[in-house]
């Protein structure tokens, strides 16, 4: 079993629906089954998948402090797949839950705040020897600030070479519990999300894919990320 968790301390960088997004291509590409933990007081995610028709991924109550307990359960059981979402602030829980991740996912937009912010994860990943990759989120087609985004970050760890960018269709298919992929699959956002999966799996077996960025850049500082 392969633990996921999705990580940033900068709120609306996209957490809990690339989460929801990874969690039902990984089921679509027969990696379950997959369950979904939601350690974020506000209940996004949860909520989401309250609204969803399909039972699956499956959604598991777990606690911070029973987290390892719950994990081994989920594994005892036959669960293939785990990704958890996170509170968008640095606290305990980030911690506990990164300690128990194969790999840390830390979605973050095209901006300076959110590029200062991801140092912070960063940093806990590092102390905790913990792989991590970034998922660019929420991108605007074509701006030259995507571009020097994924620049900083190659310096700090592997940058998915799927961005994702922003489009309706992500918020229009999470109101009802749905994905990108649920609602249309054939769709620029679909096939996003499913190179995205397809890059965290490639990373949780152990086939590592070039990042998007070469180490051209290796020199390229994350400005006041670490």
């Amino acid at each position: 079993m392969y633990v996921i968790a999705f990580a940033s301390q900068k709120g609306g960088s996209g957490k809990t629906t690339l989460a929801g997004h990874v969690a039902v291509e990984a089921e679509l590409r027969g990696a379950g089954p997959v369950a979904l933990i939601d350690t974020d007081p506000q209940g996004s995610l949860s909520q989401w998948w309250n609204a969803r028709e399909a039972e699956r991924p499956f959604f598991v109550k777990a606690s911070i402090d029973g987290l390892q307990m719950d994990l081994a359960r989920l594994k005892d059981g036959g669960v293939r797949l785990v990704i958890i979402d996170t509170p968008p602030a640095i606290t305990n829980t980030i911690g506990q839950v990164i300690r128990h991740a194969d790999l840390v996912v830390i979605p973050t937009r095209p901006s300076p705040h959110d590029l200062r912010a991801a140092g912070a994860t960063v940093r806990i990943c590092e102390e905790m020897e913990k792989p991590l990759v970034f998922a660019v989120n929420g991108a605007a087609p074509r701006a030259r600030i995507t571009t020097e985004a994924v620049i900083a970050l190659s310096h700090h760890g592997p940058v998915a070479p799927s961005i994702i960018h922003q489009r309706i269709d992500f918020a229009s298919s999470m109101i009802d519990g749905r994905t990108v992929m649920e609602i249309a699959s054939q769709t620029k956002s679909a096939d996003e999300i499913g190179d995205l999966w397809g890059f965290l799996s490639d990373r949780l077996m152990g086939r590592e894919t070039s990042p998007l960025v070469s180490g051209n850049f290796a020199d390229t500082s994350l400005r006041g990320a670490a």
